[in-house]
């Protein structure tokens, strides 16, 4: 009796030593797969903020604006610095992040190059009149609106065109990347026109387009046209608006804590008064 009891006590110890073995082998293989969840990125020590400690290793927020429109993005030629409603933006959010507004690299970007510089890495976010689609929202994600504009049309002011149904049959130029045919076009469908969209590269290649007559008009966002209608009188910007065009801060899919960080700061921007305090500051139309 005495010997079948420490029989199986010694089983009992020995199934448990199994136990322990096992344990502590799916711990072991556990830390060398780097396996997902917070909750293993926790057990290993890493960080759940791995893109705002990058940022704060390099010391430097890195930002896409745009730098040719005027009042959200311009790089003015007389200072060669940057200023607008956008890098004051860019400016609050390095402040934030990094305790100096002055802590932030600015990169130029247009609606054709601003993604690619996202998802490459080149950038951490692009603050760069970014409207906020279904379809971008598949592969990038985006802040809270911090602005609202909508398109609107560029034309000569002699050119007797008072609206997109004037434009059957014409040209339109817009930018590469951006889907301001796309929506034109619906548009134009809707009101029984057919329009032509010729893409440029550039905002200035479009206003050229216009001025020697390769197009009938500019389209895009209003505040945006705004600029080119300052610097050529003989255009004049038609009142109707053909979208509404929320703009969003553009962050790289799945960088989840800095999309958190930016979220809380426009988030706090838009209660605090601050935006709208800068949109009257750069005499914006739009509205937050």
């Amino acid at each position: 009796m005495h010997l079948e009891t420490g029989f199986l006590s010694g089983r009992k110890r020995a199934l448990a030593a199994v136990a322990a073995l096992t344990l502590g082998l799916a711990l072991a293989l556990g830390g060398c797969g780097g396996g997902g969840g917070a909750a293993g990125t926790a057990a290993n020590g890493g960080s759940s903020t791995p893109n705002i400690d990058a940022i704060k290793s390099r010391g430097v927020l890195r930002v896409g604006v745009k730098a040719d429109v005027l009042g959200f993005g311009y790089k003015n030629p007389q200072t060669n610095q940057y200023e607008g409603y956008e890098i004051d933006i860019a400016h609050e959010l390095a402040k934030r992040l990094l305790g100096d507004p002055n802590k932030v690299e600015l990169t130029t970007v247009t609606a054709k190059t601003r993604q690619g510089l996202l998802d490459s890495g080149q950038v951490d976010m692009v603050i760069a009149t970014f409207t906020i689609t279904p379809e971008r929202q598949k592969v990038i994600d985006f802040s809270p609106v911090y602005y609202t504009d909508g398109i609107q049309l560029l034309v000569k002011r002699d050119s007797g065109i008072k609206s997109l149904k004037d434009l059957n049959g014409k040209v339109i130029a817009v930018a590469q990347g951006a889907d301001t045919g796309q929506k034109l076009q619906e548009k134009a469908k809707e009101l029984g026109v057919t329009i032509q969209t010729a893409e440029y590269a550039s905002y200035a290649e479009d206003m050229a387009a216009l001025q020697n007559g390769r197009a009938q008009a500019f389209a895009t966002d209003g505040s945006i046209l705004k600029y080119y209608e300052n610097q050529d009188p003989s255009t004049v910007i038609l009142p109707d608006r053909y979208s509404e065009e929320p703009y969003g801060i553009a962050i790289k899919k799945g960088n989840k804590d800095l999309l958190d960080f930016v979220t809380k700061a426009i988030d706090d921007m838009k209660q605090s008064g601050e935006l709208q305090q800068l949109i009257r500051k750069w005499k914006l139309s739009g509205s937050v």
